[in-house]
């Protein structure tokens, strides 16, 4: 038996040493990052708010951006009700990327081959998108073929299955890219007169309801941007340990700063970055930007206060309050984004779940304070839900379970 020596910085160091010194390292290296699960539990929050304000109150509107349009709220209160949860999609999908990139680099780690990553992305992909024609588009009375959030995030993870192998850097520099360019994009050398044209644009940049049943919300181009710089943060922060997370702090915060200052200079400036110009000087004229798709402006707020709350996530975690029962019960929900996904909607219809689109009518509107109060209800029953389901999934960890 050969004991081989291996020199680091010109000291000799036997098999066993390294072996030692690697344990080591795998020990220090943080296994989950609560401060994730912090922010995305928040984010998920804040997300079944919008969806059960939208399906029970009469004055909560959507659609900011479609196709130039700006549909105009009643008053600035349901403004900011809805604005809110403009931090939910850009975060959902950054931080999509963000696991993604951890969990394929740990896959590739402990010896997984690259065939059965791709595949498994692929298939992740595929019940992405039969999850979103078969339980999210029947919640929104939209028709299977709707384009949303989770169909997006399905098509990324399949184009990622092979873009993966691409260096983190020119990941970054592409997703970069799009985000500051994609609102540049003409796509009329795709002809709109047939289905398949008008579909196609669609998907790829050009959100509508205009031809039903050909509809979306959420076009790939400028979404897959913003997986991208997730994956770059997701291969950045993936070995790093406790000591080296806490330093992350400070970086977060100041970026977050910067990144909702550059969002005022932008509106400020009313040009470049502002797929919906600002029309005055209200409070709503400086924060109505454009959802569907991004703009510039719409993304450098989100996602600037997404970094605020992955901070605050890193401050809880120093201060030892992740044990805290609220704090806990909102990491529990971060832990488990899918799953909330498609059990809120249903829960907040109050209908059981159905395979056909319906144009949904409520039977009568919600005030504020009762739907604030079914909101909050909704959120301790989803809390347990998610709860159990994590119970389910370990003792069940091979199943269909670890695709939702």
């Amino acid at each position: 038996m050969v004991n081989t020596i291996y020199t680091v910085g010109g000291v000799a160091l036997g098999s066993a040493t390294i072996i030692e010194t690697t344990t080591e390292q795998v020990r220090k290296t943080v296994s989950r990052f609560e401060f994730i699960d912090f922010a995305r539990g928040i984010i998920m929050m804040i997300m079944a708010w919008d969806h059960v304000s939208g399906f029970w109150n009469e004055f909560h509107l959507g659609g900011e951006g479609i196709l130039g349009r700006a549909p105009q709220f009643v008053n600035t209160q349901w403004f900011l009700l809805r604005f809110v949860s403009h931090y939910c999609a850009p975060t959902f999908i950054f931080l999509a990327g963000t696991v993604l990139a951890i969990s394929t680099t740990r896959r590739l780690r402990k010896g997984e081959s690259e065939k059965n990553i791709t595949l498994h992305l692929i298939k992740r992909g595929i019940v992405l998108l039969f999850l979103e024609a078969a339980l999210v588009s029947p919640a929104f009375g939209t028709p299977w073929t709707y384009f949303g959030v989770i169909a997006c995030i399905g098509v990324c993870l399949i184009i990622f299955s092979v873009a993966r192998k691409l260096p983190t850097k020119l990941i970054l520099a592409v997703g970069v890219l799009i985000i500051l360019n994609h609102s540049f994009l003409d796509l009329s050398f795709i002809p709109s007169d047939p289905n398949w044209g008008w579909y196609l644009r669609v998907i790829l940049h050009e959100p509508s309801h205009d031809r039903w049943p050909y509809t979306g919300l959420y076009p790939i181009i400028p979404w897959i941007g913003v997986m991208s710089i997730g994956w770059a943060f997701g291969n950045m922060i993936e070995s790093k340990t406790r000591e080296d997370i806490r330093k992350l702090r400070n970086p977060l915060f100041i970026t977050g700063i910067a990144s909702i200052i550059t969002f005022f200079i932008v509106r400020y400036l009313n040009g470049y970055g502002n797929l919906l110009p600002r029309m005055g000087n209200t409070l709503v004229d400086w924060l109505y930007v454009s959802k569907y798709p991004p703009s510039v402006a719409f993304l450098l707020w989100s996602l600037g206060g997404m970094c605020l709350m992955l901070g605050t996530g890193i401050v809880l975690e120093e201060k030892g309050l992740l044990g805290n029962r609220l704090v806990s019960g909102v990491l529990t929900i971060g832990r488990n984004p899918l799953f909330f996904y498609l059990i809120h909607l249903w829960l907040y219809r109050a209908t059981w779940p159905a395979f056909v689109p319906t144009n949904y009518v409520p039977p009568f509107y919600l005030d504020l304070s009762m739907t604030l109060l079914f909101w909050a209800v909704g959120i301790v029953v989803l809390w347990y839900l998610c709860k159990e389901y994590e119970k389910l999934k370990k003792q069940y960890p091979k199943p269909i379970l670890q695709y939702i």
